[in-house]
C-alpha cells in the first residue's frame, strides 16, 4: 500500500513543527537540522500518524526500485537521525515506535494547520499506550511507572522479609526447634542468615536500578535470574514456619504466592524496558 500524501503544510506535534513547503523541521520556532532522507521518512511517518507504515512502502517512496543502495542500513540510518532530532529512543519512544519486523508508527498527538471548521470529526481519542503491543509478550504494554512501581514494591517486600527475619533470628530459631533436631534448626538458622545478607544488597540495587530507571536493567535482571530464582524459592518456604499463627492453608497460599513472585518480577521488567529487535 502506498504512502498517502497529505495537503498540511505545518505539521505540529509537541514543542516540533514541520514545515513541509519550507523542508524545516522547527523545536519551539528554533530550526533543526533535519534534511533530505531523514526528513521525508518523518514526513511519511506523519502522514500517517498513529498508523504503521512499513520498511516496505518506505522503502517504494524513497528508494526507487532502480536504486542499488544499501536499504536497510539507508533506512536504519535516517530513523536514527529522526530520533536524534526529536531526543527519542527505541527502547522508550514517545514519537517514533518500531514494531519489529513491520516497520514504524509516529505514536505522538499530531495537530495540522488545517482550520478547525474545515477539518471532519475526529473520533474519540483513544490512549496510544493501550493500542501498543508488546513484541515478545503479545499483551498491552501499560504505563511504565506501574510496573517499574510494582517490581519496587516487590523490592521494599522482600527488603521486610530479610530485616524481620534477622531481627527475629532467636523466634526463628525457636520455632525450628520445635520440629527439627538441633543440627536442623542450626542449618536452617544459618542459610536465613546467609541468603538474607546476600538479599540485601542484591534488593537495594533493584530498587535504586529501577528507580533511577537504569536503562539496562532488563539485561541485568536477566543475567542474573537464575540466582534471583533459586534465592526466591528457598524464601518461599519461609511462611511454612509461621504455620502455628497461620494455619497450614496460609501457609501454603503465602508459599505458592512467593513461589510466582520471581517470574512475575521477571514479566514486569520485560514490560518496563521493551527492546526491539530492529531500529
Amino acid at each position: 500500500m502506498a504512502v498517502p500524501r497529505s495537503n498540511h503544510r505545518v505539521v505540529r506535534f509537541g514543542v516540533f513543527e514541520l514545515d513541509r513547503n519550507a523542508g524545516e523541521l522547527r523545536k519551539s520556532g528554533v530550526k533543526l537540522r533535519l534534511q533530505g532522507q531523514p526528513f521525508q521518512v518523518l514526513v511519511l511517518l506523519l502522514d500517517r500518524a498513529g498508523e504503521v507504515v512499513t520498511r516496505e512502502e518506505l522503502q517504494q517512496q524513497l528508494w526507487p526500485s532502480d536504486t542499488f543502495v544499501d536499504f536497510d542500513h539507508s533506512l536504519n540510518t535516517a530513523i536514527n537521525k529522526v530520533r536524534e532530532a526529536l531526543g527519542d529512543s527505541a527502547s522508550s519512544p514517545r514519537y517514533v515506535e518500531t514494531l519489529a519486523r513491520r516497520g514504524y508508527r509516529f505514536i505522538a498527538s499530531v495537530e495540522t494547520d488545517i482550520p478547525p471548521q474545515a477539518a471532519p470529526p475526529a473520533p474519540q481519542a483513544v490512549p496510544t499506550y493501550a493500542l501498543r503491543l508488546h513484541p515478545e509478550l503479545e499483551v498491552p504494554i501499560p504505563r511504565r511507572t506501574l510496573t517499574r512501581g510494582l517490581f519496587a514494591l516487590i523490592q521494599i517486600m522482600y527488603l521486610c522479609f530479610y530485616l524481620a527475619a534477622l531481627f527475629r533470628l532467636h523466634a526463628v530459631q525457636g520455632v525450628a526447634d520445635s520440629f527439627l533436631p538441633n543440627w536442623g534448626a542450626v542449618a536452617l538458622t544459618a542459610t536465613i542468615m546467609v541468603t538474607a545478607g546476600i538479599g540485601i544488597p542484591l534488593r537495594l540495587y533493584l530498587l535504586s536500578a529501577v528507580g533511577f530507571d537504569y536503562q539496562r536493567l532488563d539485561e541485568k535482571f536477566l543475567q542474573i535470574f537464575p540466582f534471583i530464582l533459586g534465592l526466591d524459592q528457598l524464601w518461599a518456604v519461609a511462611p511454612f514456619l509461621l504455620t502455628s499463627q497461620i494455619g497450614l492453608g496460609g501457609a501454603f497460599a503465602a508459599s505458592a504466592a512467593l513461589l510466582y513472585l520471581p517470574f512475575s518480577e521477571r514479566t514486569l521488567i520485560r514490560m518496563a524496558y521493551v527492546r526491539t529487535h530492529s531500529n
